[in-house]
C-alpha cells in the first residue's frame, strides 16, 4: 500500500482534474497548491509543508496543482486500499478529520494574509506559520531563540503572498535590520524574540 518518491523542485505532483489514484504525507520538502484560470491566471492557495496531506480519500479526481517548491519526498499510499483500511481504522478515520479541520483553518487564515494584511505582516505571518510548524513548543511559549528552515525561494513566497518579488525582498531585508530576524546558513531563519515576529503580523493573538 505504502512508498517513497521524490519529486525534484519545480516538478508537477498532481494537476487538477487528473484522476487521483494515491493519497499522501509530505515527509520532506515544501509543495505548492494552485489553481488556474481559464485565460492562464494561476493563484497559490495554500503551502503543503511536512506532515501535511496530498488528496484526500473518496475524491477520485484532483481539486488543486500540487507542485513541488523545494525537492519533496512523499509517503504514498494507494487510494484503494487505504480507503478501505481507513473504514476499518476508527482512530485513523478521527485523524483524518482533525486535518480537515486544520485545512480549514489554514484556509481561512490564508483569506485574512492576503486580503486584509500589509506587506510587511504578510511576511511576517509567512515566516511565523513555518516557524510554528517546526518549532511548536518553544513558538507557542514564546520561550527563546527559534530557528528554522524556509525551503522557499523568494519569488515562491512572492508567489504565494500576492506580492512582487522587489517587496518581499524588501521587506525581509527590513525585518533583518529591525533586529526581527536574522539570515544564517541557506535560507535558515533565526527570530531571536518570536513575541516580537508575532507583534509584527497584525494579528491580535490577545482577542
Amino acid at each position: 500500500m505504502k512508498s517513497y518518491k521524490t519529486y525534484p523542485a519545480g516538478t508537477s505532483i498532481v494537476r487538477a482534474g487528473d484522476p487521483l489514484d494515491f493519497v499522501g504525507s509530505v515527509v520532506q520538502g515544501v509543495a505548492s497548491l494552485s489553481q488556474t484560470m481559464e485565460d492562464g491566471r494561476r493563484q497559490m492557495v495554500g503551502l503543503l509543508l511536512p506532515s501535511d496531506f496530498v488528496g484526500r480519500p473518496g475524491r477520485a479526481m484532483a481539486k488543486f496543482d500540487v507542485e513541488a517548491t523545494s525537492e519533496v519526498i512523499l509517503c504514498q499510499f494507494n487510494r484503494a486500499p487505504f480507503e478501505r483500511f481507513l473504514h476499518a481504522t476508527p482512530h485513523l478515520h478521527e485523524r483524518m478529520l482533525e486535518m480537515a479541520l486544520d485545512e480549514l483553518d489554514a484556509a481561512r487564515e490564508w483569506m485574512l494574509l492576503l486580503g486584509r494584511k500589509t506587506a510587511r505582516e504578510k511576511i511576517a505571518s509567512l515566516l511565523l506559520i513555518v516557524a510554528k510548524r517546526q518549532n511548536a513548543a518553544p513558538v507557542l511559549d514564546g520561550i527563546g531563540m527559534v530557528k528554522f528552515d524556509l525551503n522557499l525561494t523568494r519569488e515562491a513566497m512572492a508567489d504565494y503572498l500576492g506580492l512582487t518579488l522587489e517587496t518581499v525582498s524588501r521587506q525581509i531585508n527590513a525585518l533583518k535590520k529591525d533586529g526581527i530576524i536574522q539570515l544564517e546558513k541557506k535560507r535558515q531563519i533565526c527570530v531571536n524574540n518570536i513575541d516580537q515576529l508575532r507583534a509584527e503580523t497584525g494579528t491580535d493573538f490577545e482577542g
